[in-house]
């Protein structure tokens, strides 16, 4: 259990056609540890990731959710972001999963076309093997929404999700689901509640503390361990333009 407490390079990419949709200037711009990897920000989500790696020392596999107190938190881009991040470790196979099957966007920001996925999965459409694909990047399988469901907490509940978090664990190290904001919609509770850990996306002066705090306390009261938070948009002058935050590998004279 977790314990509380320059672009790619081509050989990054698979080169099989599904895949060639995936170019530059389709990947939503926020996703940093694609556009600029070298960059300050991407940075911030490696240290995410490896304070998350410090809390898994035996490194066994986990189940990780990311949500937000309420919608425009930043959830869905740190979850790609994080994804990637560890997918850059060697030997280290991830699985993003889309479990917001109200408003999914992990294939709208990758420009990924839709793709059989976890709704279809709970509704037993598609087998889970059928439901995960390739998502260009090494190390990076992703799961997308699929048919969205009007009250997918009642299928969230039921002994397929368990079921299929385990089988995850068996062919991945790391599965990250992106869920919906905790207080519109019990969905993160209910996945937090079977995951290893949860993390709680903020977005600075957009959330109150109060609501934070509320959705803290909703997904601690259905047995979720929540690992702490992630705080977006914070003020101040940006670090890309100072330099003694700038760290890039120079050039030989």
């Amino acid at each position: 259990m977790f314990r509380k407490s320059k672009k790619n390079n081509d050989e990054d990419f698979a080169s099989s056609e599904e895949l060639l949709v995936i170019v530059d200037r389709a990947v939503n711009p926020y996703l940093v540890m694609f556009h600029d990897p070298s960059s300050y920000r991407a940075e911030q989500i490696r240290g995410l990731r490896n304070k998350l790696i410090a809390m898994n020392p035996d490194g066994e596999a986990k189940t990780l959710v990311i949500s937000s107190a309420m919608k425009s938190e930043g959830k869905s881009v740190v979850s790609i972001n994080l994804a990637l991040a560890f997918a850059e470790l060697e030997r280290q196979s991830v699985l993003l999963v889309d479990a917001d099957l109200r408003n999914p966007s992990v294939e709208e920001y990758l420009h990924l076309n839709p793709h059989p996925g976890l709704g279809d999965v709970l509704l037993d459409r598609v087998s889970i093997s059928d439901a995960i694909r390739s998502s260009g990047v090494r190390n990076l399988s992703i799961i997308g929404a699929g048919t969205r469901l009007a009250a997918p907490s009642e299928l969230l509940t039921t002994p397929r999700i368990d079921a299929m978090m385990s089988r995850l664990k068996e062919d991945f190290r790391y599965v990250i689901f992106d869920t919906p904001p905790v207080l519109p919609a019990t969905d993160a509770s209910v996945i937090g509640a079977r995951a290893d850990g949860t993390l709680l996306t903020v977005r600075l002066e957009h959330s109150t503390k109060g609501m934070s705090k509320d959705a803290i306390r909703n997904l601690q009261d259905l047995g979720a361990n929540v690992l702490g938070v992630f705080v977006t948009e914070v003020r101040g002058k940006d670090p890309e333009s100072d330099p003694r935050f700038s760290y890039r590998l120079q050039e030989e004279l």
